[in-house]
């Protein structure tokens, strides 16, 4: 490891524990989502009223519902019938993880080159999550997207770092060394000061963990088996990994030689998830 990785390593690891390190905010329709959402009296008018205020959010919403993946028989064109169609949960969850990407920009180029590419293996990511969940467990799809889109959210801070920092940034190696190594640690923060539901937000902190072994298979099962679906076929180190020694695949009750896109079906519902959240 580079001495430069080294220091900012150690630089952003302290900032954590003394608390002095900023880490972004949900943006501000995600935040009034949510917090209609926990509201045990919100109606759907209620929940359309604050989505409501963002056309895209809105239009995105109203794609998703009218994707191959949830299809009704007939077009759904308002918000208020796409959420009654998704229910408040789903849309809350939904609407989060879609804001979120907005939250994904930066103001120099290689930055958001970078931050570009996370959120895209995000999308990927959450995709496969949504399909996976769907087949295998009894877990909510809505969940486990949002997982999936959350899972490398520790990358943002230390992108923000890397701005202001040139040496970082002009040292992709150096950078992306600390971004694997410290993210998951970061993320865990962020979700935690986001107040994310406890199975969501320990999501950033040990999906990579592949000797974890919890009593039963969990949205953290989901995203490391998305995650290691994702880099089949190309060179990445995961695809090294002997994953019959993944305790997450067989808590999914998933064929670890198998390859999921050679499975028709499951392979539609992965492209079709993950279209329906670009």
């Amino acid at each position: 490891m580079s001495k430069l990785a080294e220091k900012v390593q150690q630089e952003l690891l302290r900032a954590i524990d003394n608390d002095e390190l900023v880490l972004p905010t949900l943006p501000e329709v995600a935040l009034r989502v949510r917090e209609a959402a926990e509201d045990p009296d919100v109606s759907i008018h209620d929940l359309a009223r604050v989505i409501g205020n963002d056309a895209a959010l809105t239009a995105r919403i109203i794609k998703v519902v009218n994707s191959p993946l949830l299809r009704t028989n007939k077009e759904i064109t308002d918000l208020q019938m796409a959420i009654g169609r998704l229910g408040i949960n789903y849309t809350s969850n939904l609407a989060t993880g879609l804001a979120m990407e907005q939250m994904f920009q930066a103001t120099s180029d290689v930055v958001d080159r970078k931050m570009r590419e996370v959120w895209n293996k995000s999308v990927e990511v959450a995709g496969i999550c949504h399909a996976l969940c769907r087949h295998y467990t009894r877990l909510m799809p809505d969940q486990a997207t949002l997982a999936g889109l959350v899972h490398q959210i520790g990358v943002l801070p230390i992108l923000t770092y890397a701005e202001e920092n040139g040496e970082l940034l002009a040292d992709s190696i150096s950078l992306n060394h600390v971004i694997e190594r410290i993210h998951p640690v970061i993320g865990d923060r962020i979700l935690k000061a986001w107040e994310f539901p406890a199975p969501i937000a320990e999501v950033p902190g040990h999906y990579l963990d592949f000797t974890r072994d919890s009593a039963k298979a969990d949205y953290v099962d989901i995203v490391q088996v998305a995650t290691l679906q994702s880099y089949l076929g190309s060179q990445h180190p995961f695809t090294e990994l002997d994953w019959s020694s993944i305790p997450s695949f067989a808590k999914l009750g998933i064929d670890p030689q198998a390859n999921l896109n050679e499975d028709e079906d499951l392979s539609a519902a992965m492209e079709a998830a993950m279209g329906m959240l670009q």
